[in-house]
């Protein structure tokens, strides 16, 4: 991993997923980016586990797993065509 940054905390508001990171960021990436959380209920949302020590956050009910990495690279789900990645 080439940043060495940790999930802390996760959150959400209406639109977006949060993330505070162990080295003071917090950072935000719209819903959309990934299908399953937006069409997910705010129960199925909350019920996560930060895996790995920091490096992920899972989501057993609805079977979807994100790295941190990908956060920061910006990118979106990838196993959907809705998914979106951020351009460099």
């Amino acid at each position: 991993m080439a940043n060495k940054a940790f999930a802390h905390k996760v959150w959400f508001d209406k639109d977006n997923l949060w993330v505070l990171l162990t080295d003071g960021r917090q950072i935000s990436v719209p819903l959309t980016y990934f299908p399953k959380l937006l069409h997910a209920s705010e129960k199925e949302r909350n019920d996560f586990v930060i895996s790995g020590g920091g490096i992920g956050i899972h989501w057993d009910s609805i079977d979807e797993d994100i790295l941190v990495e990908g956060l920061l690279y910006g990118f979106g789900d990838r196993t959907s065509d809705t998914g979106r990645t951020l351009k460099k």
